[in-house]
């Protein structure tokens, strides 16, 4: 009776947990239909200032075809979504077996095992070995078992800085993140062994804003920041709290806890930071093309340099100067073929300098045939590529890709009344 009541609380259990993976297909689209809604505001709002007369027509139709990449973008991460709400097997089949086998394996065993019998080692256990040692030495292990080695450390070293700030943050971990009164107790004495000890120095400073007195942590946080190694491992973690804490106080985040600059940009110094704050916007854009410009002189001294030339076409991708950002793509995939995540950004560089209504150039259509290759389904590749085709006049390889696309697009998204139209079109 005791089994039968265990399996079928372990089967109860396992339905709740599988009530969310019945309602996955409603949070998947959720996010997309958010998308869609502010893509359709925006092409109304086009359309609206295009009939006032102040958007230019041809300034109209560059900004309809950006919303329209835009929404090619976002459908490709509803392919997923689209294929597990049209399949309901696929969607039932693993809760119903989730469900099912643990009654089977129950009625089973009530048949040949033997519920009542006690359970039996292998072999007799030898208490001269002691502890068994942990099972996987890489496997982070709890909270409880890190306070309990801090503790037999002290045990024998009382005063021994490391264990003490093992200790403390053993401590801290147990209070989900509070510096609680034991744990600074901790940290003074480890300090005191070891005044410059990071890990006492970085939670003495938490336990500082956690008490309110912001300034006091962030001078600790950055002395122990100038003191650490450029390399020290701490050290990123160190910054974002210096940046977190400084902005929720009011204070001015210092250059070196400041944001990076977005990927692909070249980093700038310290000093550099520094200039930059006191410039206006568009001084800080020309700043930072004038960083950028820098990179690309360099990389036409180091042309081998692949890293760099992926680096710099971020950063022309960044700046919107997507023919250079496709020249350097094309120069990084000369030294050695480049992902698909990065296929899809050259791509995308290629297609934002696509006239309105005109086809992809050949450069162009090498880059999205890649793209296509390595994911048939891409939206990206799939509409510019059907655009190609119905230019060069294969109206049915060009309906083959349209309609693809087309059984990938959410009923609600705005582009699909275009691609309806040049689908009748072809046809």
């Amino acid at each position: 009776m005791l089994e039968f009541l265990l399996a079928l609380l372990t089967t109860a259990t396992v339905g709740a947990l599988l009530v969310p993976l019945l309602r996955a297909s409603a949070r998947r689209t959720e996010r997309l239909d958010s998308a869609l809604a502010i893509y359709r505001d925006q092409l109304a709002e086009i359309e609206r200032e295009r009939a006032a007369g102040t958007l230019p027509e041809a300034e109209a139709a560059a900004a309809r075809i950006e919303v329209e990449r835009r929404i090619l973008s976002a459908a490709n991460t509803t392919d997923a979504a689209v294929h597990a709400d049209s399949a309901g097997l696929h969607r039932f089949l693993p809760p119903a077996l989730a469900l099912v086998i643990p009654l089977l394996a129950l009625g089973v065993y009530l048949q040949i095992g033997r519920p009542g019998l006690p359970a039996a080692p292998f072999s007799a256990p030898n208490s001269a070995r002691g502890p068994a040692p942990h099972a996987n030495p890489n496997e982070p292990m709890s909270i409880e078992r890190l306070l309990a080695q801090a503790r037999a450390r002290l045990a024998e070293a009382p005063n021994d800085p490391d264990a003490l700030s093992a200790l403390g943050e053993a401590m801290v971990l147990e209070a989900d993140g509070s510096v609680t009164p034991a744990a600074r107790e901790a940290f003074d004495k480890a300090l005191a062994g070891r005044p410059d000890d990071p890990r006492a120095q970085f939670y003495l400073g938490l336990h500082e804003t956690q008490s309110g007195d912001s300034r006091a942590a962030l001078a600790r946080w950055q002395a122990l920041e100038a003191k650490s190694p450029p390399d020290a491992p701490w050290l990123p973690m160190l910054r974002a709290e210096i940046a977190r804490v400084a902005k929720a106080a009011g204070l001015p985040v210092p250059p070196s806890a400041a944001p990076s600059a977005p990927t692909g940009m070249p980093q700038p110094s310290r000093d550099q930071v520094e200039a930059m704050q006191n410039l206006d916007p568009a001084q800080r854009q020309q700043a930072i093309r004038s960083m950028v410009e820098g990179l690309d002189a360099r990389m036409k001294e180091s042309p081998d340099d692949r890293a760099g030339w992926l680096r710099l076409a971020n950063a022309w991708k960044v700046l919107g100067e997507n023919a250079k950002a496709a020249d350097a793509y094309a120069k990084a995939d000369a030294l050695g073929a480049v992902d698909t995540r990065t296929l899809t950004d050259w791509a995308e560089a290629h297609v934002r300098q696509i006239a309105p209504g005109a086809a992809p150039p050949p450069d162009a259509v090498a880059v999205l045939q890649r793209l296509e290759k390595a994911e048939p389904r891409n939206a990206l590749a799939l509409f510019y590529l059907g655009a190609a085709s119905f230019a060069a006049g294969d109206k049915p390889e060009a309906l083959k890709r349209w309609k693809t696309l087309l059984s990938l697009l959410p009923a609600d998204a705005p582009i699909r009344g275009m691609l309806e139209e040049r689908i009748k079109s072809a046809e």
